[in-house]
């Protein structure tokens, strides 16, 4: 395994395109540390974003996963071209005249994804920590290291997004093809949802239970948006009428479909080189 990781790391590193990518990827995820400084003023109205709490153990743990997965497009970007590079460079095929097989090619990428989730993870985890303790009002051990579940979900949720990624790049080979495809996917999962809920079953939350189910909808629900925890915007939505309680929490069931996404993916992924002729 060591050695198909090794072949997958040293590809893109070898390529400029995805080095810089990745790079910029960690660059900008740490820019999440810069969110402190930021102050807003409109007339009496003040907004300190570190004051607010959002560094504070454990709910940092909530807001820095939910930030870093809106960055993950960066490297869905490198998981796409990854592949689409195999077919445009004839790399797969020498892997093969070379006697690596097709399940430890497919397998090979998998270790790539693997290691591409579980470094975000880890940078996450350190960032947070470095954040915290900077900022936060608790630094308490029992405090400090609860929440952790918001973790799992981050890495749960990158594997099953990748996952996907990778399955686009080997159904369509191209990777702006295959971008373009998933962003048409993220609509077409988004519009039909707000239409069937909206317009044709009055907000039956069957709707919902449904959709749930989806690849992008349940990587989404692994970690449920954390501002409408802040006070400011509870008092806000109490003073509109808006009385709805969100469940912040994270699921085993929405982690466990996400898996089974995954798993789907990747086995997707094999089939169709195994029965491709290359």
């Amino acid at each position: 395994m060591k050695r198909l990781l090794a072949i997958e790391l040293q590809k893109i590193w070898k390529n400029r395109a995805s080095k810089i990518l990745t790079i910029g990827y960690f660059v900008i995820l740490s820019f999440i540390a810069l969110i402190a400084s930021v102050k807003f003023e409109i007339g009496n109205f003040k907004i300190h974003f570190a004051e607010m709490g959002i560094f504070n153990f454990p709910f940092i743990w909530h807001f820095n996963t939910w930030i870093a997965s809106l960055l993950k497009f960066f490297l869905a970007v490198i998981i796409v071209s990854m592949m689409a590079n195999e077919y445009s460079y004839g790399t797969l095929k020498q892997n093969l005249i070379d006697g690596m097989s097709k399940q430890e090619f497919v397998l090979s990428k998998f270790l790539a994804i693997l290691f591409f989730a579980l470094t975000s993870t880890v940078f996450v985890f350190v960032m947070s920590l470095i954040l915290g303790y900077s900022f936060s009002s608790y630094t308490e051990l029992g405090i400090v290291f609860s929440d952790l579940e918001y973790l799992l979900a981050y890495f749960v949720k990158l594997l099953g997004f990748f996952s996907f990624c990778l399955f686009l790049g080997v159904l369509i080979k191209r990777s702006a093809f295959a971008i373009g495809f998933l962003f048409i996917w993220f609509l077409f999962e988004n519009i039909s949802h707000a239409f069937l809920k909206f317009e044709v079953f009055n907000r039956n939350p069957l709707v919902d239970s449904f959709y749930s189910y989806m690849p992008l909808e349940s990587m989404s629900n692994l970690i449920v948006e954390p501002f409408t925890r802040f006070s400011v915007i509870k008092s806000i939505q109490t003073a509109v009428g808006d009385n709805n309680i969100k469940d912040y929490s994270v699921h085993f069931s929405s982690i466990l479909i996400v898996l089974i996404w995954t798993a789907i993916f990747i086995f997707l992924s094999y089939k169709i080189i195994k029965k491709r002729d290359l």
